[in-house]
């Protein structure tokens, strides 16, 4: 009967990419939508940045809303209110009702990202949790680089609404496979499990809210870096098309290096070692990309090392949460992570408008990578202090 997970797994996996796609709308026609909505390129960052916003207040009543009613209800709602927003977005005829579309969305995104995450570790707790957070992970970079590919040709041919109105479509799909397929995992029972109770200790606070900073830095720099990076290409010769497609590389590789660095980090038991080099690596090629003649050589290297910690960090709230925190736990998780999301893309917009630059925002990214750095060091530290593990992968 544990064999179903892997057909869980499959079924989440295609609700996550569909929320990468619609999340990436925004990015992937930045210039239509600053030539449509008259707005600058710091307003273009908060726009991507709105549908991260509701994470910071919606996230923990998020997951209590999922600890209370389930995990399937709570991920069909959330993909309900993705497809609301997607159709409110498309039918916008100004910024304000694009936005308030782009909030709709991201609520939902919210249910959504909080029990996808808590499900993985319901179905792998303690065993093979590496491997499926790994590829639950993949599914973002491989929604993202699906819309890269394919929204600028789509908006060219039928225009920019079109693309909004795609991806509603997709999550409708997404909500019917999950109503036919999904059920809880064996052994799951309600009993001290469907409560609105927060039980985290204080080690574990300490140790999500610090893992949920170093997903967000990460985040926040891979979503500058893919923004941003095809108007810099274009300045290099490329087209708008052209320097899509190559930064979608960026995407498509993550679908490969995440999981295999994943389980190689796990069974070779260094999971420290692949995170920080990933961190120091990516943003020493980020900066070698915008600022010197070697920009292809550095560029693939980027490629190559960007989703060294992606899994690992994904991994960190297992090693802190007990099974009965897990709801509550990654809801704190995830608000920390959407209050980085929600307002870094404008920093990196801002920093183009003020600088005038547009590798700024890439440089942008880059001290991003340097952050998460910083948060990983932090929750060892805490780790080490608090000796609060419930863990899938020991440090």
């Amino acid at each position: 009967m544990n064999d179903n997970r892997w057909l869980i797994l499959a079924v989440i996996f295609l609700a996550r990419t569909a929320m990468a796609l619609q999340f990436q709308t925004v990015g992937s026609l930045g210039p239509d939508l600053v030539g449509l909505f008259a707005i600058d390129h710091g307003e273009l960052g908060t726009l991507i940045g709105l549908y991260m916003l509701p994470g910071v207040v919606m996230s923990l009543p998020g997951g209590l809303i999922g600890q209370r009613f389930g995990s399937k209800h709570a991920v069909m709602a959330g993909l309900a209110l993705m497809a609301l927003g997607g159709v409110v977005t498309g039918s916008a005829s100004s910024v304000a009702g694009f936005a308030a579309g782009r909030l709709v969305s991201g609520v939902g995104s919210v249910l959504l990202n909080v029990m996808l995450t808590r499900i993985v570790a319901d179905w792998f707790g303690g065993r093979e949790i590496v491997t499926a957070m790994a590829l639950l992970v993949v599914s973002w970079p491989l929604g993202i680089g699906l819309g890269l590919m394919a929204f600028v040709p789509l908006a060219a041919a039928a225009g920019w609404a079109a693309v909004m109105y795609a991806t509603a479509g997709a999550v409708l799909v997404c909500l019917a496979v999950i109503a036919l397929v999904y059920r809880d995992p064996p052994g799951l029972t309600p009993t001290g499990v469907r409560t609105l109770a927060i039980r985290l200790t204080r080690g574990e606070w300490l140790l999500v809210s610090t893992a949920g900073l170093i997903w967000g830095t990460y985040n926040a720099a891979y979503i500058a870096f893919v923004s941003f990076a095809p108007e810099f290409l274009a300045t290099l010769g490329f087209s708008l098309a052209e320097a899509s497609s190559l930064t979608s590389l960026i995407s498509w590789s993550l679908i490969a290096s995440i999981p295999i660095s994943g389980i190689l980090a796990e069974r070779l038991s260094m999971p420290n070692l692949f995170m920080i080099g990933g961190f120091l690596v990516g943003a020493a090629a980020i900066a070698a990309f915008v600022s010197t003649s070697a920009t292809v050589p550095a560029f693939f290297t980027l490629v190559l090392v960007v989703g060294l910690p992606g899994a690992l960090i994904m991994a960190l709230p297992a090693e802190a949460l007990r099974p009965e925190a897990r709801a509550s736990g990654m809801g704190v998780f995830y608000t920390v992570f959407y209050v980085w999301m929600a307002i870094l893309p404008g920093f990196a917009g801002a920093a183009r408008d003020i600088t005038r630059n547009p590798a700024s925002p890439l440089l942008f990214a880059a001290a991003m990578l340097l952050a998460a750095l910083g948060g990983l060091l932090a929750f060892r530290a805490v780790q080490r202090a608090s000796r609060v593990t419930a863990g899938a992968l020991a440090p």
